[in-house]
């Protein structure tokens, strides 16, 4: 992986339409054949929609553009930042695709993560003749991004850089601060990526991985590039990536709270509660792995003698995040995505049944990490983080499909009933 110089990636009356931006049904898109990334699971969000659903109906202004799923988010990657995925390998030719529009999608998905550290992954691979745009669009994008979009992307990572994007940098160079420069990463593999994010929970397009495949096998076997390293079998005191009712087993007193979330709330109650943006920011990757590696060799750790909230912040979202099956479970996928067609009075009802029928071990979980949670709300004053905030970092947190992806469809959904959690959590756990 190489750092280089590279481009920062009109009002009318499809942006009015951002506020609302959510994306269609699985069975109303058109789909490449070769395409392998939806999931045959019961996640499928294509199951149980109707007229009311959240999802972007066939006459929204931004139908056309998000029908194509070129833009997506993937969750949290290694340094607890917010990871936005561009699939240029799904762009239709340029008579099929309003580029414009397409530039006001992207700024109205990235409007929901740019108050906090983010990641851009873009996969270069599929640009052709026909749907590669124009060097005035990018030229326009370029000015249509501006500091609020710039100041917290920690990375824009480039796979499969060809000569044309090379040759865009060139042009742009001198137009380009030698900060945002700094931030611009080459990735030649797909394996390179596992020291930034890890890649299964990317949907990468089947084109995209086969192409990584091809450029592999024409390589002498003495420039291999590294497989992506193999899973490693778990600890005996294993404590990430571990189920729930494990931990409680292994717990000396049984409770089914685990001691990461324990640990980590206790410390953030104490000295997190008015720090600005909490949760928004990333930790440093060293010190996030050396924690989990304690943890899971069965040792204490102590945040008090750390000191760094936003540590503790990140490795509570990573303990989430990297539990085999969400805190929500996959048997709720449905109905929380569906959730805003329950009715307004009834929705308090509704919830409450739902967060009832989780494993006991996930309902103390989230209702420990939710009764948190409204502690930090209830100091946004200060800390900035509403509970509209705290939806958009944990509710991709919370619940995941199958494939471990998140795709645009779903987030929306996910983060408002996390929200509504939030909202009416003294009525849901009363």
């Amino acid at each position: 992986m190489s750092s280089e110089l590279l481009v920062d990636v009109g009002d009318d009356s499809a942006t009015a339409q951002l506020g609302q931006l959510k994306l269609t049904t699985i069975e109303d898109q058109q789909w490449p054949a070769d395409e392998s990334f939806l999931s045959k699971s019961e996640t499928d969000v294509s199951q149980q929609f109707d007229a009311s659903s959240p999802h972007l109906p066939w006459d929204h202004p931004f139908y056309d553009i998000a029908r194509h799923q070129i833009i997506e988010v993937a969750g949290d990657d290694n340094f607890g930042r917010k990871v936005i995925v561009f699939n240029a390998c799904r762009m239709p030719p340029q008579h099929q695709l309003d580029h414009h529009k397409l530039l006001m999608y992207l700024k109205g998905t990235l409007d929901q993560y740019v108050e906090s550290d983010y990641t851009v992954i873009y996969f270069h691979h599929g640009v052709t003749s026909e749907n590669k745009p124009s060097l005035s669009w990018l030229w326009d994008a370029y000015r249509e991004f501006d500091r609020k979009y710039k100041k917290n992307i920690k990375a824009l990572y480039i796979v499969h850089p060809t000569m044309f994007v090379k040759t865009v940098l060139i042009l742009f160079k001198p137009i380009i601060s030698f900060k945002f420069g700094r931030k611009i990463n080459y990735v030649s593999y797909l394996s390179e990526l596992e020291d930034v994010v890890k890649c299964d929970q990317l949907v990468i397009p089947s084109r995209v991985r086969e192409y990584d495949n091809k450029l592999r096998a024409s390589l002498k076997p003495t420039t291999q590039p590294p497989m992506s390293p193999p899973h490693s079998p778990p600890l005996p005191s294993q404590v990430f990536g571990v189920p729930l009712t494990l931990l409680r087993q292994r717990d000396p007193d049984g409770d089914p709270v685990p001691v990461v979330m324990r640990d980590t709330v206790d410390f953030l109650s104490e000295q997190g509660l008015e720090i600005e943006g909490i949760f928004r920011r990333s930790a440093n990757v060293t010190l996030v792995k050396e924690v989990q590696l304690r943890y899971n060799s069965g040792a204490t750790v102590n945040f008090r003698e750390m000191e760094d909230v936003h540590l503790a912040a990140v490795i509570l979202k990573t303990f989430l995040r990297e539990l085999p099956e969400p805190l929500l479970t996959y048997q709720l996928y449905n109905d929380i995505v569906n959730f805003a067609s329950v009715s307004s009075e009834s929705q308090v009802t509704v919830m409450k049944t739902l967060v009832e029928s989780l494993p006991e071990e996930n309902y103390a979980s989230l209702r420990y990490l939710i009764t948190f949670l409204a502690q930090v709300s209830a100091n946004s004053e200060v800390n900035k983080m509403t509970n509209s905030n705290l939806a958009v970092v944990f509710g991709p947190n919370l619940l995941w499909g199958r494939d471990n992806a998140m795709s645009l469809s779903a987030i929306g959904p996910i983060n408002n009933f996390t929200r509504t959690l939030l909202d009416q959590q003294h009525l849901v756990f009363a």
